[in-house]
């Protein structure tokens, strides 16, 4: 064993990293100290790559040392130089060592950790594999391995990251060794997370049938139907939930709000620094422990405080500061920075700014009849929870708010994602963003029990650096994509003029400051950025040809070199993530449920402040169970799956294509290819290629045998010219009209073709969306995409190919008016009862980078006959409120019901008896809307479709909700699937559901990566009178029936394919959607707001104009979308 200190011998750079993002909080450690060894005494080390206290990057692994293990030495209180060993004292018990062939098992206990938990310094991504290397296994700092890159997570199951894909000849399975599927560390497939104890239902619910008595003696109604009872269907199990009692032993909390004066915007610094101010205020600190906040307009007290409470507070200016504290490398750059309003920029003034703080009393808020509403009291149903259930999640999320970062929805009402400075759960993705974990936490009334619901999150942040080093990251994509990256308001901080500012980046201007110029009357005239910074200040800019920065206003722009400014840490990114940081996101994000359970219970409950509880928690009397909540739950019975050459019983959730023929094969008879030429390796390189007629051949027989009608002529082959490249063409105009010249000449005035088959060499934010336009909304044609690095796969595994073409032909079948699959009648009966109509409905919103003005685009989807397999699809385009956010509700809801409601009758010859809605996308908050809005516009079409006779169909709408933090753990290891997830087709109706409403969770797929999340149903309106049994299976049996896959999907299939037409929708206004950044010159004078408002009707008429009349005749009757 080397000395501590030491590094037997090796210098240090001989060392390999393991990870160099991978970290230990090792306090005691200093730079090259030993803090780790391989068992075995080999070179395997851990030397801190740091000097001082707190976070160190370790350098050291062996790979002839085929188990790896380190320890946080300050955690454990042991010589750092000690060896480390596998094994089970302290109650531990390994499972690692054996299981390294999979990933690497990771150890479940550790001599140096207590009663085998792990350490809470979570894992981080392991390395890509190489072919014969075994995984090394992990304990404490839950490093992972080589074989398949591991999970992780160590210990009692930490977060560790997912690992890369493994060495291509990893055994069999194709990912990581021989056995697991490149799942490193972390525990055993399948394994449970048991909690402080047995699995135990809540007392609470031995009398939760007593509710449905009760209801059952009131009037029964449409709207907002009362649950009409518990489902039975299926075999019982236990699941613990990501829920918490909250117990209260104060019966009163104050209310009060907050009225700054002057007035101050709610979300600006400003309010952030005027409530600082406040909390060190000698008239307010011996109130403070007493109080929860929102830094906004609302405050809570535990105790009446004294009325008026008025406080003067005094905010302080940014102060000078030395740049040297800012300026990487300790150089001290003495630069002004041109404004145009001014010449340049001054320090801020010293003279503080004063505020009053009025501190008014609302009202008290009684605990009790929240209490009684809990407790079913049919009088109470409709209480008005929101004051008090907001006052809770302001004390409950005190804690989090004072040390964490908030992002997202400002509605305290729902709770909150947390994350936190200096935990080490901080995954880079690229060198300019990186992912953090955090927790999301929101207090929810249940019956009996007020419950807090903590749960997993992830999002991306910035990497804090030099603006100039991140922006030449992204130099290779283009300025226009740089743009994007930056311009959503990054925050900076500037030290150049010797003092720190904090700025806003208002946009990335499209010119270097070698290029940009301003008149400036002290230099003589007209001069450029970078000449300004050399001849005023002799600063040479070492980063001249990156595009200069605005960090003033519109009506005062302050141009600067990137160079000068560094992105502080802390910053979510508020754009969308490139394909690829979206692709490593859901690697890291992707951890099995036993993991988040640990990372809940000993990560998030302590730095949320809940466990041990917080000093508000305990001025309120409020404290948080350490135990989940354990609820009653059911696995559905499965539908058997009918082709035409008989039928298939899924298994957990899925089954496959082998031998099989679809229900109704389509004719693709008269079908065209189009190569696009990009420039990349897996393209052909024209017709002529050698490898093309093949490779098709090879996709015709699949569709064959598929039992599609294919023909024998071969398919017309259509081939582009060399595409120019991205970075002179922005929006990839240029190439579309390309694209599109190619079509119209091939296919003149010829019969058109059923498809077109589309081979791409790679992703494309531009390509893709403009090939969906031309032959959805121009020619009427459908269009189905392969990516050649995909589809031509490996010549060693042609399964895989195999496995690839199948899944493009259920796409091709479906769209061309073919059957992939069908239900077997029994399980189909709850619809076929009647003649029945199942419809989706869906809006997509613009993002934060669309033009201002852009509409929402809303779609709805509805069956066409008795076996709901086809779903053709209705649009509207709806115009934003320009002073708030976009709409939700669907306004032109009415007309296209009407289509949609023509279309059945002139298929079925009569319109439908019974209509099933699936409403995707609606907040908890605006079920009522849907019934207030919706509702009578839906009633409206019945009138218009059928105007002289009554037409007045039985309906049925169910809200379908994806965006909740409920998750559900098995109990028990024969309720689990492979990697720890409930079983496909689990149903959850009590415990953690509404107390009045009719509602239910159902996990109807497998969750094949990562924790599943089911999907809440929520009944809003019912003249049909549904049991629960009737409605939970038949929900389940539909979500065999997705056409467009063979397994079980999460959202049932009319809702699912909603939100398809949705994401097609985009493809057609992809321009306005995602505009290239655009940049007026700097001495363009910025709008007003009479200008502004213009400008959002002129963006709206844009698009209104570019979507013209919508999808193409020829394919408007048909899933063109899918």
């Amino acid at each position: 064993m080397p000395r501590r200190g030491g590094t037997a011998g090796y210098r240090r750079n001989e060392l390999p990293y393991v990870n160099d993002r991978e970290s230990l909080d090792c306090q005691c450690a200093t730079s090259g100290d030993i803090v780790g060894a391989c068992p075995n005494g080999k070179l395997s080390v851990l030397v801190a790559d740091r000097c001082g206290h707190g976070m160190h990057r370790l350098r050291g692994l062996s790979t002839s040392c085929l188990r790896f293990t380190a320890y946080n030495s300050a955690r454990a209180n042991l010589p750092r130089s000690r060896p480390i060993t596998n094994g089970s004292n302290n109650g531990g018990q390994n499972r690692g060592g054996a299981r390294s062939k999979a990933g690497g098992g990771g150890n479940r206990g550790s001599p140096l950790t207590p009663a085998g938990r792990g350490s809470p310094v979570p894992g981080r991504r392991g390395q890509a594999a190489s072919p014969g290397i075994t995984s090394t296994a992990s304990i404490a700092p839950s490093m992972t391995g080589s074989s398949g890159g591991g999970r992780g997570g160590g210990g009692s199951g930490f977060a560790g990251g997912r690992g890369q894909r493994g060495a291509p000849r990893g055994g069999d399975f194709g990912r990581g060794g021989g056995g697991g599927g490149g799942r490193g560390g972390g525990p055993p497939p399948g394994e449970v997370f048991e909690g402080a104890g047995p699995a135990k239902v809540d007392d609470r619910l031995a009398t939760i049938d007593q509710l449905i008595t009760a209801f059952k003696k009131l009037q029964a109604r449409n709207e907002m139907p009362r649950r009409p009872g518990f489902g039975t269907l299926g075999r019982p199990q236990l699941l613990r939930a990501n829920f918490f009692a909250l117990k209260t032993t104060k019966k009163t909390i104050y209310d009060y709000q907050v009225v700054i004066e002057p007035e101050v915007q709610a979300r600006s610094e400003n309010m952030a620094r005027i409530f600082q101010s406040l909390e060190e205020h000698p008239e307010y600190k011996p109130h403070a422990g007493y109080i929860a906040h929102d830094r906004a307009q609302r405050l809570v007290s535990a105790v009446k405080l004294p009325q008026p409470l008025s406080v003067h507070v005094r905010m302080e200016e940014e102060k000078k500061q030395d740049a040297r504290a800012h300026s990487k490398g300790g150089e001290k750059q003495n630069a002004q920075v041109h404004n145009k309003e001014g010449g340049k920029d001054h320090a801020p003034q010293q003279n503080p700014r004063e505020f009053i703080v009025n501190i008014k009393f609302l009202r008290e808020l009684d605990m009790t009849p929240l209490n009684e509403h809990m407790d079913g009291r049919p009088e109470l149903e409709n209480l008005d929870k929101s004051p008090l259930v907001s006052a809770l999640n302001l004390v409950v999320q005190e804690h989090a708010q004072r040390n964490g970062i908030r992002v997202g929805q400002h509605d305290i009402r729902v709770g909150h994602r947390y994350f936190f400075r200096g935990s080490s759960d901080h995954q880079g993705l690229s060198s300019v963003i990186e992912a953090w974990r955090g927790f999301f936490v929101s207090v929810r009334p249940m019956y009996k029990q007020l419950m807090v619901n903590v749960n997993v999150c992830m999002t991306a942040f910035f990497v804090p650096g030099n603006l100039a080093t991140a922006m030449s990251k992204f130099s290779h994509k283009g300025k226009d994509r740089m743009r994007m990256e930056f311009v959503q308001r990054v925050k900076v901080a500037t030290a150049h003029l010797g003092y720190t500012r904090k700025k806003s980046i208002l946009r990335i201007m499209s010119e270097p400051p070698r290029k940009l110029s301003f008149e400036c009357e002290e230099l003589g005239g007209e001069v450029t950025v970078e000449d300004y910074f050399k001849r005023k200040y002799n600063i040479k800019l070492l980063y001249p040809d990156l595009p200069a920065v605005d960090i003033g206003s519109k009506e005062k722009p302050n141009l600067i070199p990137p160079e000068l400014c560094e992105i502080y840490e802390g910053q979510p990114v508020r754009g969308k993530l490139s394909v690829t940081d979206t692709a490593e996101m859901i690697k890291y994000a992707c951890n099995p449920p036993i993991v988040n359970a640990h990372a809940i219970r000993d990560q998030g409950m302590p730095s949320l402040g809940l466990n041990p509880p917080a000093t508000t928690l305990k001025a309120f009397g409020l404290s948080v169970s350490t135990n989940m909540v354990v609820i009653p739950s059911r696995v559905l019975p499965t539908p058997g799956v009918v082709y035409q050459t008989g039928t298939r019983s899924p298994r957990d959730g899925s089954w496959n294509l082998m031998d099989v023929k679809f229900h109704k094969g389509a004719d693709m008879s008269n079908w065209a290819v189009l190569l696009i030429h990009g420039g990349r390796r897996d393209e052909f390189f024209g017709p002529k290629d050698p490898e093309l007629m093949p490779f098709l051949n090879r996709f015709a027989d699949m569709c064959r045998s598929s039992g599609i009608s294919v023909g024998r002529s071969a398919p017309r082959i259509m081939a582009t010219e060399r595409l120019p490249p991205p970075d002179r063409d922005p929006h990839r105009r240029q190439a579309l009209e390309q694209i599109r010249q190619t079509l119209v000449t091939n296919l003149g005035s010829k019969k058109k073709p059923s498809f077109i088959l589309v081979l791409l060499s790679g992703l494309d934010n531009d390509i893709y969306p403009g090939i969906k336009r031309l032959g959805d909304v121009d020619l009427g044609i459908h269009t189905v995409h392969m990516l050649l690095d995909k589809a031509r796969g490996d010549p060693s595994r042609p399964n895989k190919q195999d496995r690839y073409f199948s899944n493009v032909a259920l796409k091709v079948n479906i769209k061309l008016g073919g059957i992939n699959h069908m239900l077997d009648p029994k399980a189909m009966s709850w619809l076929t009862k009647s003649k029945t109509m199942l419809v989706g409905i869906d809006v997509t919103h613009p993002g934060s980078t669309s033009s201002k003005g852009t509409p929402s685009i809303a779609a709805v989807v509805a069956s066409v006959d008795d076996k709901f397999v086809h779903y053709p699809a209705s649009y509207s385009l709806q115009k934003p409120d320009w002073n708030k956010d976009a709409k939700e509700l669907v306004e032109n809801l009415s007309k296209m019901m009407v289509e949609r409601l023509e279309l059945w009758r002139k298929r079925n010859g009569s319109l439908p008896d019974r209509i099933i809605i699936f409403r995707d996308g609606v907040s908890d908050s605006q079920y009522r809307l849907v019934i207030q809005e919706e509702l009578p516009r839906i009633l409206d079409a019945f009138k218009r479709v059928s105007p002289r006779t009554t037409y007045r169909p039985k309906l049925t709408i169910t809200i379908c909700g994806k965006r909740h933090n409920a998750r559900f753990f098995p109990t028990d290891l024969k309720d689990a699937s492979k990697n720890g997830n409930p079983l496909p087709g689990t149903v959850i109706d009590k415990g953690i559901t509404d107390i009045y409403g009719f509602d239910y969770y159902l996990q109807a797929h497998s969750g094949l990566q990562g924790h599943a999340r089911p999907t809440h149903y929520y009944v809003v309106y019912d003249d049909s009178h549904f049991s629960a049994d009737v409605l939970q299976q038949g929900t389940h049996t539909a979500s065999y029936h997705y056409a467009r896959a063979t397994t079980a999907v999460s959202l049932v299939p009319p809702a699912y394919y909603a939100e398809l037409a949705c994401e097609r929708s985009r493809c057609y206004l992809n321009n306005v959607l995602n505009p290239v950044n655009e940049q007026p010159a700097a001495g363009e004078k910025k709008p007003g707001r009479i200008t502004e408002e213009k400008e959002r009707q002129r963006n709206f008429d844009e698009a209104v104009k570019i979507w013209g009349n919508g999808i193409h005749d020829d394919i408007k009757e048909s899933m063109f979308y899918i």
